[in-house]
């Protein structure tokens, strides 16, 4: 399962590493991967995780997630 987020308050490429480092840490994550420039980031996963424990990862760092789109 792919998901499509949009992030906002990302001022640097160490806010994305912070965000993608944070979605990591999410049980069942495959991959992740953030942008700064485009301030969108992508997870993969094996399996169904909520959009609530999405959200909860990215406001760890401090960040807001604006929107999930997924597949």
């Amino acid at each position: 399962m792919k998901k499509k987020l949009t992030i906002s308050g990302m001022h640097c490429a160490s806010c994305a590493a912070n965000v993608e480092r944070s979605l990591k840490k999410i049980n069942g994550v495959k991959s992740a991967s953030v942008s700064l420039l485009t301030k969108k980031g992508f997870v993969e996963s094996d399996e169904d995780i909520s959009d609530d424990e999405i959200r909860k990862a990215v406001a760890r760092t401090g960040y807001r997630l604006e929107k999930i789109e997924g597949e």
